[in-house]
């Protein structure tokens, strides 16, 4: 009797201790709930942080080359030049040496012309030029000034400008539209942990429970073994149902705190952070009409649009191979005024004009084919790129079929789990009176136990899956059938 005394204490000591320490761990967790992890995982988590450098990359790369088609001014400065030589002049059939000393800067000013890719530049060179020749013994010493403004306008051939500028806004276009099927992706990947965090806590909960019933039935079959009620055997049957729950509770505590770990390595917080999730599992039935959901869905996702940047990116392959050994020109235009004088203020005194207009033509002989071959494998690169658009249409609309098929069967299965757990609670309640009476084995009631608690757990994970298949829904469709709006992620990036 002593021994089942202190028995007794032992059991109470570890519930108070139990009790105790989920108090005091209470106090120090940080709630989560989905939409708090959501925001932390954008943030923190490392696949949001490369695509977003890459998003940054790309408007970067946009931003200098709206730059560079702005005017560019530089300016080129030499303050002093010497320079003494001694050569052969041919002309003078003699050698001859020249000292001089100069000091010159240029400034020019460069303006790219978008709209026919050409290139207008104003050149300012402005100098001090101080010479001696020996072979004529004179000194030559003043200033000049050369003003000269070019254009060069290519001919017969694609706007290089243009083509690159279109090229890097579709870039900074697919960079966001990745950012947000990423976040997209994050979504769902960080509501699968959370909800599988939940699934943990709820199970560890469902465990304790058991664990707790466990005792309580212990506690009746010692009495009635003191009592001579019951055989020796049953208080055996009972130890062993009494570890088992116990067992059961110590593993759902290992699952749990694994599980919170995988969750805080997702979104990125620490790992000695202690978490609770708090989720919201309401569920109320949302009504989707399948046309709708798939004309939303083939209307807004974000991978058709992908796909049709990859056939505008393989039309400009197309316009760059077509230039390979093409006939093609340039244009050269040139007028400006020069002006010397050893006084500054004259130095346009009598000032010479100088005018230069030159065409250049490039045209192909005979390349082997080659042009045609590559003008041919591009022209693949294109069907191909059509193709997969088809396809990915196809897998769009394949996937709201299946996603609407599991809603349907989902809502099914939540209320043949709710009155499952009903009738699995109303089991155990009567079986736990009959083995209080007698009329039933503790090997009998272990297995009611069981299956409340399986009863319990389907529960709570079909109504997980119907929550995150509503999130599968809104993610294939962009649109939210329980708000019943549409979701722009691109747009709320440019916000």
């Amino acid at each position: 009797m002593k021994k089942l005394f202190n028995t007794r204490i032992q059991k109470t000591s570890v519930i108070i201790l139990l009790l105790i320490s989920c108090v005091l761990s209470s106090f120090s967790q940080q709630g989560l709930t989905l939409e708090m992890s959501l925001g932390i995982a954008e943030s923190n988590s490392p696949s949001m942080k490369k695509t977003r450098l890459n998003l940054i990359r790309s408007q970067e790369n946009l931003n200098a080359q709206n730059a560079a088609l702005k005017s560019n001014f530089s300016l080129s400065v030499n303050p002093l030049s010497y320079s003494q030589n001694r050569s052969f002049n041919e002309l003078i059939s003699a050698w001859n040496s020249v000292q001089t000393t100069q000091s010159y800067a240029v400034f020019t000013v460069t303006q790219p012309i978008v709209f026919t890719d050409a290139r207008l530049s104003l050149v300012n060179g402005f100098g001090y030029t101080d010479s001696y020749s020996e072979y004529s013994n004179i000194t030559t010493k003043g200033f000049s000034n050369n003003l000269t403004l070019t254009l060069d306008q290519p001919l017969f051939t694609y706007n290089r400008t243009k083509l690159q500028l279109k090229e890097l806004e579709l870039a900074l276009e697919d960079a966001k539209i990745n950012y947000a099927i990423q976040l997209l992706a994050l979504e769902k990947q960080v509501s699968q942990a959370f909800y599988y965090v939940y699934q943990q806590q709820k199970g560890l909960d469902i465990a304790n429970q058991a664990y707790l019933n466990m005792q309580k039935s212990h506690e009746v079959i010692i009495n009635k073994v003191d009592a001579g009620i019951s055989a020796r055997e049953e208080l055996y049957q009972a130890e062993v149902n009494l570890a088992t729950a116990k067992s059961d509770f110590e593993n759902s505590q290992v699952s749990l705190e694994n599980a919170k770990d995988d969750f805080k390595m997702l979104i990125g917080i620490s790992l000695f952070d202690d978490i609770i999730v708090l989720p919201n599992i309401a569920v109320d039935t949302v009504k989707v009409d399948i046309s709708f959901a798939m004309d939303q869905g083939v209307a807004n996702r974000l991978e058709l649009r992908q796909r049709e940047i990859d056939i505008e990116i393989s039309q400009f392959d197309l316009i760059q191979t077509k230039a390979l050994n093409e006939f093609k020109g340039n244009l050269g235009l040139s007028i400006g005024i020069f002006g010397d004088n050893e006084k500054f203020n004259d130095i346009y005194a009598n000032p010479t004009d100088n005018e230069d207009v030159s065409l250049s033509l490039t045209i192909p002989l005979w390349d082997w084919g080659e042009r045609k071959s590559r003008i041919k494998a591009t022209e693949a690169s294109i069907e191909s790129a059509n193709i997969s658009f088809e396809e990915e249409r196809n897998n769009i609309i394949l996937g709201i079929r299946q996603v609407y098929r599991n809603l349907i069967n989902l809502q099914n299965q939540i209320e043949i789990a709710r009155q499952n757990v009903i009738n699995a609670q109303l089991t155990y309640d009567l079986n736990l009176e009959r083995y209080k009476n007698g009329d039933l084995t503790g090997m009998d009631l272990n297995i009611f136990q069981n299956q409340l608690s399986e009863k319990q757990l389907s529960y709570t994970n079909s109504l997980i899956s119907y929550k995150l298949e509503l999130l599968n829904l809104k993610i294939q469709t962009l649109y939210d059938f329980e708000k019943k709006q549409q979701v722009s992620p691109v747009m709320e990036l440019e916000k």
